[in-house]
């Protein structure tokens, strides 16, 4: 599945694959080859912090 491009699409689906799926966004970028660093980039410029303890961006 192709990630959306557009920031607010990016964060919705990233944090519904997370709370899904994934135990942490590690394994979600791992399962996804993906990224993690431009991921959390692209988010950050958004003005979302990947927070670990929750496990998602806010």
């Amino acid at each position: 599945m192709d990630l959306p491009k557009d920031p607010m699409m990016l964060y919705s689906v990233v944090n519904t694959k997370l709370r899904d799926y994934y135990s942490s966004l590690e394994a979600m970028c791992e399962d996804m080859n993906l990224s993690q660093q431009e991921l959390e980039e692209t988010l950050r410029a958004a003005g979302f912090e990947y927070n670990k303890e929750l496990n998602k961006f806010i």
